[in-house]
């Protein structure tokens, strides 16, 4: 062998320098215990007085998002059954809609919090999660609000038309929207779990399509929970789009190739 053979063996290849760069800390800086609490600490009160914001710019115009959310129950009277009822419901609206508004600043606390302990492969994947999530949570409150909500409330009105007169209290109407409309937006997560497991070498795609009859017992009973009402036409309705989102996940976790 040639020095200049030897040499150009012994030298690492581009692919192995390539893989030693992504695993990587960029930001690899020591701290104490005490300098991640007190960093934990900052991050939390940053979230914590976005969400007050949120939730106070919230409160003031919290007529029109009250008025926005009835939208689905047309036809139905609601009433105040107990004195104030009206004035907490709307500190209930508006505090899940400053939260809602908060989320990219939290979102922002949380990255900023971890970063720093992340490899540069693990830093390629925040972006496309950030953005997957986010969009799939707002899709899932728009199913929710545009699907799921008006077919329960189509079924129990129709279901006592002609027995009883629909006086609905406003604070359980919205204890029962709100609820169904987040536990959606969470449930529409399912494709981004999908791929973080894939990616991290967990499950494969394959591994996932073998499986498909668990998964539809467990997107019936996933739709059962989720759902806050027993009529079966909504249960149905989120298991169903359960069902779709995993198996459009497992045709991303394909194009990856994993």
């Amino acid at each position: 062998m040639t020095p200049s053979e030897l040499e150009t063996a012994t030298q690492p290849s581009s692919d192995a320098l390539d893989t030693e760069e992504l695993d990587d800390l960029p930001d690899d800086v020591e701290m104490s215990l005490f300098d991640h609490l007190e960093e934990l600490r900052r991050r939390i009160f940053y979230a914590l007085i976005a969400v007050v914001i949120g939730i106070a710019g919230c409160f003031l115009v919290v007529k029109p998002i009250v008025q926005l959310l009835e939208v689905p129950a047309q036809g139905v009277k609601f009433l105040q059954l107990a004195p104030g009822e009206y004035f907490f419901v709307s500190i209930k609206v508006a505090g899940y809609s400053g939260i809602l508004l908060a989320s990219p600043f939290i979102l922002y606390q949380i990255i900023q919090f971890v970063l720093p302990g992340l490899t540069r492969r693990e830093r390629r994947l925040i972006g496309p999660v950030v953005l997957g999530s986010s969009i799939l949570f707002f899709v899932g409150l728009g199913f929710a609000y545009i699907a799921l909500v008006p077919a329960a409330l189509n079924f129990f009105i129709s279901y006592g038309a002609d027995v009883v007169e629909q006086l609905w209290s406003i604070d359980k109407y919205f204890e029962f929207v709100l609820l169904l409309m987040f536990s959606t937006g969470l449930a529409f997560q399912i494709p981004i779990i999908q791929l973080l497991l894939s990616y991290l070498g967990i499950v494969s795609s394959k591994q996932m399509l073998s499986g498909w009859r668990v998964v539809i017992i467990a997107s019936t009973v996933l739709g059962a929970v989720l759902t806050p009402s027993t009529d079966p036409l909504t249960q149905s309705l989120l298991a169903g789009a359960v069902l779709a989102l995993y198996f459009g996940g497992i045709g991303m976790v394909k194009l990856i190739g994993k």
